[in-house]
């Protein structure tokens, strides 16, 4: 396994910066991008059940045609190498095919998906009360696109790649325009988060943080 230490790790997220401006001459190479895609692919999620699909936009026709209602994006339409649009599992009960489908690939018998079902039963009705709606269920899932997110936005800073995370869009219409390009059923995923990928064009300003002690309890 290679390993970083501890001052390299945080180097690294030192020098990631959400990126506005990219340099359009420089694109991502295909080994470099699918490897940006494994770090989504082979993020973990809750009870395993990787709820997203991921959209890679590079057509230019598409990116003219949300970019009227893309305002956090607008600037990167046109330059960034690649666009990344995350999609959420809509209606992700523990009792849909969806859970059946994950417990497949987890290779459990009938016995074990007995179990693990009434796990999850409790987790959702209980536990977490997702079932109280179709929205409490997407958020759920939204939010473990958050977590592949962040793998591919730290992949991508380890390669030397520029990106940038974006909820500035209008969800509405960018959950029809792509769903009306055919690209997901609505009826099954919508929209979480988006993403670009590449090189910066302009030095970022340092980055500023609060400081540790502002964020960190420690309970000994």
């Amino acid at each position: 396994m290679v390993k970083l230490n501890a001052q390299q790790v945080v180097e690294l997220l030192n020098q990631r910066s959400s990126t506005r401006y990219y340099d359009p001459n420089k694109k991502i190479g295909e080994e470099d991008f699918n490897a940006i895609l494994e770090c989504a692919r082979l993020s973990p999620s809750s009870v395993g059940s990787e709820p997203w699909k991921l959209l890679v936009i590079q057509n230019k026709a598409l990116r003219e045609k949300i970019k009227p209602f893309s305002w956090g994006m607008k600037n990167q339409l046109d330059d960034c190498s690649h666009l990344v649009i995350l999609l959420a599992k809509k209606n992700a009960r523990y009792d849909s095919p969806f859970f059946t489908e994950v417990m497949t690939r987890k290779g459990l018998d009938e016995e074990q998906q007995k179990l693990a079902l009434a796990k999850y039963e409790t987790l959702q009705k209980n536990d977490m009360k997702l079932l109280e709606s179709e929205r409490t269920l997407f958020d759920w899932c939204s939010k473990q696109t958050y977590i592949a997110l962040a793998n591919m936005l730290t992949g991508a800073a380890a390669m030397g790649i520029d990106s940038c995370p974006i909820e500035g869009f209008h969800y509405d219409l960018m959950n029809q325009t792509l769903a009306a390009e055919g690209l997901f059923d609505p009826q099954e995923y919508g929209v979480s988060v988006a993403a670009t990928f590449g090189y910066r064009a302009r030095d970022i300003t340092k980055k500023s943080r609060k400081t540790m002690d502002e964020i960190v309890t420690w309970v000994k």
